[in-house]
């Protein structure tokens, strides 16, 4: 987990919204597209985008938002069971909330933060 002050967690904080939104959007593709079952469709998605909000609600308490969001990329790969563009954009997010979490170590490191 990064330390409170860095400024890449607000930008982890704003990925894990993006991601909300994109999972909620997964839903109707999932549905429309994949043929999943409507019901199974909605519990996954809203499951999983409850999830994200949840981490991003919680990235000033580090011992809680960190691992949620960690658990939020699995959870946002694990869709990609139920249609495959999610693969992609479980992927893309995933990248992202990784990339962003180096450079964030790397700050601390540069800053002596640690």
């Amino acid at each position: 987990m990064l330390k409170p002050g860095n400024p890449m967690g607000k930008v982890m904080m704003a990925t894990l919204i993006f991601e909300a939104i994109t999972i909620g959007l997964s839903v109707p593709v999932m549905i429309m597209v994949s043929d999943v079952p409507a019901g199974l469709a909605s519990a996954a998605g809203a499951g999983a985008a409850l999830l994200a909000m949840v981490a991003a609600g919680n990235m000033r308490k580090p011992r809680v938002g960190y691992p949620l969001g960690w658990l939020t990329q699995v959870a946002a790969l694990a869709l990609s069971f139920l249609t495959i563009g999610m693969l992609i954009m479980g992927v893309m997010f995933a990248m992202l909330w990784v990339v962003c979490f180096v450079l964030g170590k790397r700050l601390e490191a540069q800053r002596g933060m640690t």
